[in-house]
């Protein structure tokens, strides 16, 4: 079973950037082969979607709040894929999850979710 596990989170200066990293718990599963996406906790929401990266690297933003300020990367050298936050301001304080993205559809693969990391936006 596919399990990812995030990673990069801290505290950071509004206006400061970020680079979370997902990868899976056990590197013998490849990540090419997955759909991945970017996900925040959103009030009475559940998780919000925030962006989605496709097998072949095609990227989707979900959210208003990330366009021009969010990018989502793959590398699959090094079997991960990044959230870049540029310009963070302290709503964007949170836990934010990784979890495979059946074709960028909003349906998650069973047990994919990692624990989260925090992000900490504060001066």
């Amino acid at each position: 079973q596919l399990t990812l596990v995030e990673s990069g989170g801290g505290l950071v200066q509004p206006g400061g950037s970020l680079r979370l990293s997902c990868s899976p718990t056990d590197p013998t599963f490849s990540l090419e082969y997955h759909s991945i996406g970017w996900f925040r906790p959103a009030p009475g929401k559940g998780r919000e979607e925030l962006l989605c990266i496709s097998k072949k690297g095609a990227t989707m933003v979900y959210s208003d709040s990330a366009k021009g300020r969010f990018t989502i990367s793959r590398d699959n050298v090094k079997n991960t894929v990044y959230l870049q936050m540029n310009s963070l301001k302290p709503e964007d304080t949170n836990v934010y999850y990784c979890a495979a993205d059946e074709d960028c559809s909003g349906y998650i693969v069973h047990g994919s979710w990692g624990q989260g990391t925090q992000v900490t936006v504060s001066s």
